[in-house]
């Protein structure tokens, strides 16, 4: 079974800090414990969320939004994209990921879609 892993903490550290450096140490780390373990299908961080843009269409009409589409308290900084036996597993995997310490990482079970060729 897939799961997405959405993680929520707070803004990253300026780049180049020493606050930065151990988080890219501690991500590389779970990451690669991922890989290892034969589960990391996919993960990466996000731009902050002054860089997106939220696209609607309401009668027919394309609507553009600078911003989120959601104002939340934490920061939705990036995604981790695993597969696992079950539920359980993925649980523990998502505990490893350091915006589970100061955070929290949301696990969602993906929806199995057959893909027309």
């Amino acid at each position: 079974m897939r799961y997405l892993f959405l993680l929520y903490g707070k803004p990253l550290p300026e780049p180049g800090t020493a606050g930065a450096q151990q988080l890219l140490e501690a991500y590389t780390a779970a990451t690669q414990a991922m890989a290892e373990a034969g589960i990391l299908i996919s993960c990466g961080p996000l731009q902050p969320p002054a860089a997106t843009t939220t696209v609607r269409v309401r009668g027919g009409e394309t609507l553009l939004t600078d911003g989120p589409a959601a104002e939340i308290k934490e920061h939705f900084g990036g995604y981790t994209l695993v597969e696992c036996e079950d539920l359980d597993e993925a649980l523990k995997w998502a505990a490893r990921i350091p915006a589970a310490s100061e955070g929290q990482v949301e696990v969602r079970p993906l929806v199995p879609v057959q893909v027309p060729a």
